[in-house]
């Protein structure tokens, strides 16, 4: 028997266990998955702070914000970092609550179109589809975001936060 008759006895052996290794579930136990909080921070990698008020509270930020919706989609496509998301609960405009204020609810008709690609802008951006869905927002709650400046940015949600 040589030297190479060895190394060839326990190549295939040696191939066979790694991939049994691979292939065993216990290796996707230590996978991060999105569900992960360290994984949402690292995808955010941005403060993330949230607040309640009444819609009627903070209703002319809303209505300009949709108003500006048009401008926001393409912010909203450029985002990849920000120092800080603010999610703003309007809770008394919740579908639970029979929805927003008339006067908000006609500007999201108004801007329907556009308030739709926001939408869609936000699911393709990890970033800001994460830090929403960290707080339990759906993306079709979502009335208006605003920018204030290039890193800081305002979601304006129809929601009540999770309990």
């Amino acid at each position: 028997m040589t030297i190479d008759d060895l190394n060839v006895k326990w190549l295939y052996p040696a191939a066979i266990g790694a991939l049994l290794a691979a292939a065993l579930p216990g290796g996707a136990l230590n996978a991060e998955g999105l569900e992960s909080t360290q994984s949402i921070d690292k995808i955010v990698g941005s403060e993330v702070t949230q607040e309640e008020k009444p819609a009627i509270a903070d209703e002319k930020n809303v209505i300009a914000a949709i108003e500006r919706t048009r401008e926001t989609i393409g912010e909203v496509r450029k985002t990849s970092m920000v120092d800080k998301i603010d999610i703003v609960f309007l809770t008394d405009a919740a579908r639970s609550e029979g929805g927003p204020p008339p006067s908000i609810q006609t500007k999201v008709k108004e801007h329907e179109g556009d308030v739709a690609e926001l939408r869609q802008e936000i699911e393709a951006n990890a970033l800001l589809f994460h830090a929403i869905d960290s707080r339990r927002v759906l993306t079709q709650d979502v009335l208006a975001v605003s920018f204030d400046g290039p890193r800081n940015v305002t979601v304006y949600a129809a929601a009540k936060p999770a309990k």
